[in-house]
């Protein structure tokens, strides 16, 4: 029995200590009160958890429950604690429909209401009418004469077509492609160590590096074409509608050929293909040297324009990978009336191809199963993306073997994304218009536009099931049964 004439929530450390001694648990007296300062909130808020992890630890399972259930026992019978002090019961909240609306809340015990804090008025009102509207669309919802989709006919939408699901998932496209990129980095400094060395392995025989001079500048010349590719494509994402669409396309199948890359780099090491190379293999070196290595490849995008120099990632060319990608999306997400864009992305694409093998950086194969590879990959990607729904409702395997694809396009557009450009940054217009509220009114307007597409709701037979069949909890049985022989009729 608690002898303490004071709410428990008010106990101090000793008073604890005295309890815990009347209830038969006075070999933990010191440790809880004195040594952990448990006081008397302290006390109601322990849990069985508490007690049996450190750094209490009390040894005895059985001690253990006892003093649970006799801690179970100094808490009101039907509230709970909130850790403030005060207690709250959702349970003794009423409504009361008539001429007008009482609100009233039994939220204390009675020997302590007047002593402890209550809950603001507006928190308990707002309390108050969320449980009685969960009440009243329960028993709207599982009515037996009222089917829900005489209510609410959901139309289907892709919820992920939302503009945060949008960023979402470029978000994980982008992680995924600065991992690869990062990991490519690493890789090709492996490699660089493992180089064969020139003078025991020559260059290996390749027909078409033996017929084309060496041209000291075109290796310069074809990263310059890359970056003009690059800014036609930075250009495009700007002013494209769809932007967040293209930009985690681009990501994903660029962050997923270049691990193929890693696989195939890190598989063999084949000779360097020129002799103007001068690649040696580098004595062994720390994870810090290699890790400070992998980042200057990664901030300097693998560009010998921004001082990056490797040896080494030969299997397959990462610049004729990067170029047939820009190229394709270029294409794919420009008007097809845009032919001269085109034809130019594609003179660019095989020029800087070239000039690649004109430079003698790479073997032909690399340059081939580089373009070959991209192209496949940019070509199976868009037409499963362009058929996502039959994709992945039939087939679930598409879970296991794409994950990534199936997160990032499943619910989404379906369809060839139509190829629309806009203005990125708002117009005066609609700056004053945000200032002078007026942007608010449209957004609202447009916001209950989207709602009345997306729910086909019938809002007489709701006004008339809620407000004059069914008073939750108000009315008695004979009104009821009147009420149902009239839904009935």
């Amino acid at each position: 029995m608690n002898k303490i004439n004071k709410p428990v929530a008010e106990w101090c450390c000793e008073e604890v200590q005295s309890w815990l001694v009347e209830n038969g648990f006075a070999e933990y007296g010191d440790l809880l009160a004195c040594h952990h300062k448990v006081d008397g909130r302290v006390l109601l808020s322990l849990t069985e958890e508490d007690l049996r992890n450190p750094p209490i630890s009390l040894p005895l399972l059985g001690d253990i429950k006892r003093m649970i259930l006799a801690i179970d026992r100094l808490k009101p019978d039907k509230g709970k604690y909130d850790g403030s002090g005060s207690y709250y019961d959702l349970q003794h909240v009423c409504y009361q429909h008539g001429s007008g609306h009482e609100l009233s809340s039994k939220t204390l015990p009675p020997s302590t209401s007047s002593e402890r804090p209550r809950l603001t008025i507006p928190l308990l009102f707002c309390m108050i009418m969320l449980f009685h509207s969960i009440l009243c669309f329960l028993s709207l919802m599982y009515h037996s004469e009222v089917h829900h989709n005489l209510i609410i006919s959901r139309i289907e939408a892709d919820d992920t077509q939302s503009r945060w699901n949008c960023i979402l998932k470029t978000v994980v496209a982008g992680f995924h492609f600065l991992c690869s990129i990062f990991l490519t980095s690493y890789v090709m400094v492996i490699v660089h160590d493992r180089v064969p060395d020139s003078k025991t392995y020559p260059p290996l025989p390749d027909l078409l590096l033996d017929n084309i001079p060496h041209i000291p500048w075109a290796f310069d010349l074809c990263e310059l074409l890359a970056c003009l590719l690059g800014l036609i494509w930075c250009t495009i994402l700007v002013f494209h509608k769809h932007r967040l669409i293209l930009l985690r396309r681009f990501f994903s199948l660029t962050g997923t050929v270049f691990i193929l890359r890693c696989i195939t780099m890190l598989i063999t090491s084949l000779s360097v293909p020129g002799a103007h190379l001068k690649c040696t293999a580098r004595k062994s070196e720390d994870s810090y040297t290699r890790l400070k290595n992998a980042l200057h490849i990664w901030y300097g995008m693998g560009m010998s324009l921004f001082g990056v120099r490797s040896c080494g990632d030969y299997m397959f060319s990462g610049h004729t990978t990067v170029m047939t990608l820009l190229n394709h999306f270029i294409t794919e997400y420009t008007p097809d009336t845009w032919n001269y864009l085109h034809t130019t992305s594609w003179v660019i694409n095989l020029f800087a191809v070239f000039f690649i093998l004109a430079g003698h950086e790479h073997y032909s194969i690399d340059v081939f199963v580089a373009f070959y590879i991209s192209s496949r990959l940019f070509l199976y990607y868009h037409s499963m993306a362009y058929h996502v729904k039959s994709v992945t409702a039939a087939d679930t395997r598409t879970r296991i073997w794409f994950p990534l694809f199936w997160f990032l396009e499943s619910g989404s557009q379906c369809g060839r994304i139509p190829n629309e450009y806009e203005w990125p940054l708002p117009s005066f217009a609609s700056i004053c218009e945000l200032f002078d509220g007026s942007y608010f009114i449209k957004r609202s307007k447009s916001e209950l536009e989207f709602i009345q597409s997306k729910y086909r709701i019938q809002f007489d037979r709701v006004h008339e099931f809620l407000f004059h069949d069914h008073h939750c909890f108000t009315e008695s049985a004979p009104m009821k049964s009147k009420h149902k022989a009239k839904i009935k009729r």
